[in-house]
């Protein structure tokens, strides 16, 4: 199939789904009721409320607010700390996979099948790039709550008040933990609510470490206490199960390594073979079900690599 084609169809299908959107849109506005009318002048949306924005390109944005997975991608970006709108992702995955799909329509060998299904992995990298920098962050704001929770225990000892303590872990402290409680100290300061504030900060960083942490001061606003204690026992525990981790990353780590090698191990056997007698596979490169038999390969070998990391993968 030429490029000109799959351009063509690719805003076929963009077309035609703004209009089935279009048509939901008209039969869900008949079939509901009229809303009275509103005495007074119309209220607007106060300019200082931040507005999100999921696209610059208005027929983008409203093809993208009909669909319920907006949110978990918007959740999704703000977690991974990207300046990015969910029509920006959007639009790199479709530019990835439709790239991928044309480039590889080129290649006489690759088989059509194969072509749609590495278009359509290659749609998912954008997609996979902003999960795996999100579960870095969450990694290393992890890895910062032990010390913080130990900096805030002993900021109370010395006779500072919990908002006093918090705004000095995030003047602090390092990124990105430090933000984020900056972020808190912040809203409090603005007259939010110690509920709404960690609500939010929970929201933000959902961790269930930083959910004790947001129980117990929360718990200690209402009821009083000795909250330095509490923390550091909890900071206590977060070096515990960290070290649990640690461990169970090392008892798993023979199942990672095994996975690799199963994994180049036909790779590397085919370059052996190719390179001693080529006219042993030189039999099934010129079958005509030759490449698909290696496609098929191919895609099963990246599959059980998956399978195999899915399974070594324990969380604790």
């Amino acid at each position: 199939m030429p490029a000109w084609a799959l351009l063509l169809l690719f805003f076929l299908s963009v077309f035609a789904v703004f209009g089935l959107a279009l048509a939901a849109a008209a039969q869900r506005s008949r079939k509901e009721p009229d809303e009275p009318p509103v005495l007074g002048p119309p209220q607007e949306a106060s300019p200082l409320l931040k507005r999100e924005v999921l696209s610059t390109i208005s027929v983008w944005a409203y093809l993208l607010s009909r669909f319920a997975f907006v949110g978990k991608l918007t959740t999704l970006l703000s977690e991974a700390d990207l300046n990015w709108s969910v029509g920006r992702l959007t639009a790199l995955m479709l530019l990835a996979g439709g790239a991928s799909l044309a480039l590889l329509q080129k290649i006489a060998f690759i088989p059509g099948w194969s072509a749609l299904l590495a278009g359509g992995a290659a749609a998912f990298l954008p997609y996979v790039y902003v999960s795996h920098r999100r579960e870095r962050r969450l990694s290393r704001i992890e890895g910062q709550l032990p010390d913080a929770m130990d900096f805030l225990a002993r900021s109370l000892r010395a006779g500072h008040p919990f908002a006093v303590a918090l705004d000095l872990l995030g003047r602090e402290n390092i990124p990105p933990l430090a933000a984020e409680i900056r972020q808190t100290a912040e809203e409090r300061k603005l007259g939010l609510s110690w509920e709404a504030a960690f609500e939010n900060l929970c929201r933000r960083i959902p961790l269930q470490e930083m959910s004790v942490f947001a129980a117990a001061a929360q718990l200690q606003n209402r009821t009083g206490g000795k909250l330095s204690e509490v923390l550091a026992k909890i900071a206590e525990n977060m070096r515990e199960v960290s070290a649990l981790r640690g461990e169970v990353r090392s008892i798993s780590a023979h199942g990672r390594l095994t996975g690799a090698i199963l994994t180049l191990m036909p790779v590397a056997i085919v370059i052996v073979m190719s390179t001693v007698n080529p006219s042993y596979l030189g039999i099934l490169v010129a079958h005509p079900r030759g490449k698909d038999l290696i496609a098929a390969a191919i895609c099963c070998l990246l599959l059980a690599h998956v399978v195999i990391r899915r399974l070594v993968m324990i969380r604790v």
